[in-house]
């Protein structure tokens, strides 16, 4: 963890940090780590719904435990436009978001380092497991692995710029399990230490699926042919929003075999049925890449890990740069590269940058 300085920097001091504060155990355990050091913590809690009384009352009670001031914004207009929208767009064009990779630079920290300049505070921190390295030859700063690797969150980070890295802290990042974050939460008594880790998508009802959630918001998409690769019609579908690539369960269709959905395409409305064999491939596309430091051009025909999913491994490929589209090539072939999720670039640990999978 960045130690602490006694200056400024730009009129900020570096001895104050503003901890996006959810009211979870992982941003409490930060910020009674944040304190050890001898930070000036101060909690945000971002509502992103904007009617999320009970988070905000959470938060604010962790806070007044933790004895560190506390702001409240609410941010579910924006959250709105810029995520959830996006989120619906995607899936009714056929591809699969990922809300936080969005979220995390158009929201999180987005408003996490225009709160801290507003009172002062030159750091941003989050509970996310992550590192941050520092470059000092290249005065560049990337996102690194945590040391725990199964509860690793930089796939989540790549699109984050210098401007938010050169601030940014991860206290739980060198945490080698969530136990040691719960124990540090018991250690203090603190009254969230047991409180279950929150669900994947933030704005979903638990109790619901996204096709719901995206249904129940007025959207829906028309039925259309189920094919095999060969273009041969194997039945009906119930419109591209309920599936996703790779999906084998809920098609609704038997063909006396495991089929699963290998391409979903918008403009003929048609979903493709094949076998899992048919999923793997050495050959990803992105678009809209962005790069932690330098330019795309920097990193044609370098030789990087890369990862295709949250849950992949990084594994080895090549990248070639043909404008803002990045084709790369695996060494080995990857299962069920997704449009709409993003494929990352790491350099051993180190994210250095990654677009969405087209």
């Amino acid at each position: 963890m960045e130690q602490l300085k006694n200056n400024k920097s730009g009129g900020l001091d570096k001895k104050k940090v503003l901890l996006g504060l959810s009211g979870g155990v992982d941003s409490t355990a930060a910020a009674l780590l944040l304190k050890e050091k001898g930070f000036e913590v101060t909690g945000f809690y971002f509502d992103v719904l904007g009617r999320n009384e009970n988070g905000r009352k959470e938060a604010s009670q962790v806070a007044s435990q933790l004895g560190i001031e506390f702001i409240y914004a609410d941010v579910s207009e924006e959250f709105g436009e810029k995520v959830i929208g996006n989120f619906c767009s995607e899936y009714l064009c056929g591809r699969t978001p990922n809300p936080c990779v969005v979220c995390n630079p158009n929201i999180k920290f987005k408003k996490l380092v225009e709160t801290a300049d507003s009172i002062g505070a030159f750091y941003i921190a989050t509970g996310h497991y992550c590192r941050i390295y520092r470059d000092d030859n290249k005065g560049a700063c990337y996102v690194m692995r945590a040391a725990n690797e199964k509860k690793d969150q930089s796939y989540m980070l790549y699109r984050l710029g210098q401007d938010v890295l050169r601030r940014l802290i991860f206290p739980l990042g060198e945490f080698s399990s969530k136990d040691e974050t719960r124990e540090l939460a018991r250690s203090k008594n603190l009254q969230n230490a047991e409180k279950k880790d929150s669900q994947e998508i933030c704005f979903v009802d638990p109790d619901k699926n996204y096709v719901e959630y995206i249904k129940a918001l007025g959207f829906d998409s028309r039925p259309g042919k189920f094919i095999d690769r060969d273009g041969k019609v194997l039945g009906e579908h119930k419109g591209i929003v309920n599936y996703t690539i790779g999906q084998r369960k809920g098609l609704g269709i038997a063909l006396g075999k495991p089929a699963f959905v290998t391409a979903i395409d918008y403009g003929n409305n048609t979903i493709t049925l094949g076998d899992n064999e048919d999923l793997f491939s050495n050959v990803v596309i992105s678009c809209d890449n962005v790069f932690a430091y330098g330019q795309a051009k920097d990193y044609d025909g370098m030789r990087i890990m890369a990862k295709v999913r949250y849950s992949a491994r990084p594994a080895e490929a090549v990248i070639k740069v043909d404008g803002n589209k990045i084709t790369t090539t695996f060494k080995e072939p990857q299962r069920a590269a997704t449009p709409g999720q993003s494929i990352v670039f790491y350099i051993d640990d180190h994210v250095v940058g990654g677009g969405f999978i087209e």
